[in-house]
């Protein structure tokens, strides 16, 4: 924690101690603490009194500067979030007694880029930066400092100077708007959160294998196909739309218009888009829509709805090429700013080996193998942006086979990709996986949230560290900045993107913008409250911070699949059943790759009865050969049985539970299964037997009680 000195001399303690004193020599004011700001400020320090706000301050500004702007964000989120009426008034006199200032400074900022000053005295306010950025980011500064709390006719705040700027100049967030739709107003509320924290980069993931989400007027039938399909499982494939006799389709798209709009609606508040189309991997609803697209004698009938990785690639004929030119054309039209994200990741390369004609197409390049390929691939894509003055960056697979000239790479598997590019002289972004991902699970075993199975905290987020030590001093300039991923294969609605977001999204804004030397844990959780009060001010629906069991759980012989132990941690994921349409659907925990689940310490003294509540869930991932190592125990029974083992997997079988009543699509208390008590603790182990691995059976919840509780 950046360390604080509190000086104070008073004559009456030097006239008890020494008889007398002289008036001291002239100090620096006090430095204090960052109040409840979040991220931290570079410095801060505290004067004396106060300055008092209310509904009659005027909040001043030279008329048509970013001060203006600013100005009005400001009184518009007091107005909001405190029900606070400020007055945004061009004429008031910027030397006046009584106001809040903003004020643009000639010259370059002295606090770089994105810097500001905030100055409170008993005076005025004044909010002072070189660029309109700097103006707005001294805006949020000073509405943390008047909130939370409730409405009132004044506000009162201390006297103190801020001197801020921000340690990376890429501070952001991904949204995967292809795997879940999501509406235009959702994303420009999205875009204003981010604001509130100092982030200035979305990347908006758009294209990927499950839906096209962006009008391209040149192809329509990227969204008018690509943009729609039937979800996963017998339920939905049952939910017949009765327009079409088939199945109902789910999904979305951005027009250009909405995005001309919601790219403003960033705009305003210094965010810049990163749009993100998917190359040459991620193509199955590009190819559903366009078949010549893909590799010859391959077929997408129709947009997929499995998760993982498909082994779909584009093409590498000339016309596939002027496609994507095409479609590029079309999205810098929308899309100014300096950076396109091609993707370039996890692109199986299955379909070119396999391929007569792609393997003589690379004979005739001189092309040594298919990272070859791909590199050749990505390297005439960035060239047509660079013809067009834009950057191509992509996820670290594109340095395979030789990286573009001009590419940034984003990392995503671990730093070691950042690391690579920093090392040859290209700019990267830290996106690592697991620390940064946050479609993994913020807390424990009472936070039975879908999602990936790790559990990467507010904590662990905070604690990631964005300065690799494997690289010099030099090298480390080219590290851009750092963003968390928010990828929704597990996040159904716009409520889930929100709770998976937030607050790690607050310990993200400090990692990127508060001085290494400011970050501190204990007192990042101290300034933490007043943020989460200012989220129920917005109407963020954010995850709490404290989910550790409590003694009511810890005492209890139920327990969830979440506070269940995993037989293995191969892939384990927490998944939503695909059951109701339309409400709340239940959760499990659930390693696809080996269904079994441990019951830690069951107290079998008194049990006499076991009841399980179960369920099941489609297999729709796409794994691979992975998929052919998955165990399948023979069942005794068409339908199968629920194993329950003592002390171990392989231990003595306890009982048997048979799946006969639980056919259907919903949950099912399957009828309880006497048990002989024993002496002490063990482990129950809990194992599935079935046929096929669609579906997944899944355990909701295991209880223990005594007959007759």
């Amino acid at each position: 924690m950046h360390q604080y000195k509190l000086f104070a001399l008073t004559c009456g303690v030097f006239l008890a101690l020494a008889g007398g004193c002289k008036r001291p020599e002239p100090v620096a004011p006090a430095p204090a603490k960052p109040a409840a700001i979040i991220p931290a400020p570079r410095e801060l320090t505290a004067a004396d009194g106060q300055f008092v706000v209310t509904a009659d301050t005027p909040v001043s500004f030279e008329s048509g500067s970013g001060g203006e702007a600013a100005a009005r964000y400001l009184a518009d989120l007091m107005q909001r979030t405190r029900g606070f009426a400020l007055r945004p008034d061009a004429s008031a006199k910027p030397d006046a007694n009584g106001i809040i200032r903003f004020e643009l400074t000639a010259g370059e900022s002295r606090d770089g880029q994105d810097g500001y000053s905030l100055s409170i005295s008993p005076q005025r306010i004044v909010v002072s930066a070189a660029d309109s950025r700097g103006l707005f980011y001294g805006a949020v500064t000073l509405w943390q400092l008047m909130t939370p709390g409730a409405a009132a006719d004044s506000i009162a705040l201390p006297a103190l100077a801020i001197n801020d700027s921000p340690r990376f100049r890429w501070r952001g967030l991904m949204l995967d708007s292809a795997r879940h739709f999501q509406s235009p107003q959702f994303i420009k509320q999205f875009i204003d959160w981010m604001a509130l924290h100092k982030l200035n980069v979305l990347h908006w993931h758009l294209v990927d294998d499950q839906g096209w989400r962006l009008e391209i007027k040149k192809y329509p039938k990227l969204t008018s196909v690509g943009g729609w399909r039937v979800p996963a499982g017998p339920v939905a494939a049952a939910d017949i739309d009765p327009a079409t006799g088939k199945p109902r389709v789910y999904g979305g798209f951005y027009t250009q218009e909405e995005v001309r709009d919601i790219v403003a609606y960033a705009a305003e508040r210094h965010i810049v888009i990163v749009p993100e189309i998917e190359m040459p991997g991620h193509a199955s609803a590009a190819v559903a829509a366009y078949p010549e697209l893909g590799v010859a004698g391959t077929k997408v009938p129709q947009v997929p709805a499995d998760w993982g990785v498909y082994s779909t690639l584009f093409n590498v004929d000339d016309a596939t090429f002027s496609f994507f030119e095409d479609v590029l054309t079309e999205v810098m039209a929308l899309f100014p700013g300096e950076y396109i994200h091609v993707g370039g990741d996890e692109a199986v390369k299955d379909e070119w080996k396999g391929s007569p004609k792609i393997q003589a197409q690379m004979r005739k390049l001189g092309i040594k193998d298919e990272h070859g390929l791909q590199s050749y691939f990505i390297h005439r894509i960035e060239k047509f942006l660079n013809q067009h003055q834009r950057r191509l960056i992509g996820w670290d697979e594109i340095l395979e086979g030789g990286l573009a000239p001009n590419a940034t790479v984003m990392s995503w598997r671990g730093i070691d990709g950042a690391v690579a590019a920093a090392t040859a002289g290209h700019d990267a972004v830290l996106a690592p996986q697991p620390a940064l991902y946050f479609d993994n699970r913020q807390n424990g075993p009472n936070d039975p949230s879908p999602g990936r199975g790790w559990v990467i905290s507010v904590e662990s987020v905070y604690k990631f560290d964005p300065a690799p030590a494997a690289l010099q001093p030099d090298q480390l300039k080219h590290i851009l900045g750092l963003q968390a991923p928010i990828f929704t294969e597990h996040m159904r609605t716009e409520q889930r993107v929100e709770y998976m977001t937030f607050p790690r999204a607050a310990a993200l804004a400090e990692v990127a913008w508060s001085p290494a030397e400011r970050r501190d844990w204990a007192d990042f959780q101290t300034r933490l409250p007043a943020q989460l009060g200012r989220y129920d001010a917005l109407g963020i629906h954010y995850a709490p911070t404290d989910m550790a069991l409590n003694a009511a759980a810890a005492g209890s012989q139920r327990r969830n699949s979440h506070q269940l132990n995993m037989c293995s941690d191969k892939l384990v994921l927490s998944l939503t059943d695909d059951a109701p349409l339309q409400g709340e659907r239940a959760v499990f925990l659930v390693d696809i790759m080996n269904p079994c689940w441990i019951y830690q310490g069951a107290d079998l003294s008194k049990a006499s009865d076991l009841t399980a509540v179960v369920g099941q869930v489609p297999f729709n991932f796409q794994i691979g050969n992975d998929v052919k190592g998955i165990p399948l125990p023979k069942p005794q029974t068409p339908e199968g049985e629920l194993e329950v083992r003592l002390d171990s997997c392989e231990g003595e079988k306890l009982a048997t539970l048979p799946l006969a009543p639980a056919t259907s699509q919903t949950l099912t208390s399957l009828p309880p299964a006497k048990i002989a008590p024993r002496a002490g603790q063990h482990d129950l182990c809990f194992i599935f037997t079935r046929k096929t691995v669609d579906p997944i059976w899944v355990i909701d919840s295991i209880e223990l009680a005594a007959t007759g509780e």
